[in-house]
């Protein structure tokens, strides 16, 4: 009489287990790449609009209120025509206040509270672990999601 065995069982050890070495380079390749996506400049920030193209704004104009267009101040212009990033940002301000304390000189001590961790897939608190890939998640749910979209999506 042969015995059974669990398929479970089975498909665990197919699975491979990152150690923690392993899971840190993933996440920070995760993290580069996002990076690299997120940053960038408006592409249409130097657009010229001719005056022969159609305009598409919608306003919620009354009847009485036909004839009135809205000008644009300065310092609506001002604001529109020099955006800066936030590393821009960042560096102003190092260069105006160089002995105070500013964005990248503050600190805090750490909590005296355990890190909370969160569901990688919805955002809820988390009790589970990903066995392969050490992302967090709440429920079984969230599990199957992870596993058909998410899994090892990062190979090292």
């Amino acid at each position: 009489m042969e015995k059974k065995e669990s398929s479970r069982i089975k498909d665990l050890q197919q699975k491979r287990v990152l150690d923690d070495a392993a899971r840190r380079r993933r996440q920070r390749k995760a993290l580069e790449a996002l990076e690299q996506d997120n940053f960038q400049d408006d592409p249409h920030a130097d657009l010229k609009m001719s005056k022969k193209a159609p305009k598409f704004e919608e306003s919620m104009d009354t009847p009485g209120q036909l004839g009135k267009k809205k000008r644009r101040s300065k310092a609506d212009n001002f604001k529109f025509r020099y955006k800066k990033s936030f590393a821009a940002l960042l560096e102003e301000e190092h260069m105006l206040n160089k002995d105070s304390i500013g964005y990248d000189s503050a600190g805090v001590p750490p909590s005296r509270f355990p890190d909370r961790k969160f569901c990688a897939i919805c955002g809820f608190p988390s009790n589970y672990t990903c066995v392969q890939c050490g992302a967090r998640y709440c429920c079984v749910r969230c599990l199957g999601t992870h596993q058909d979209t998410r899994c090892l999506k990062w190979t090292a």
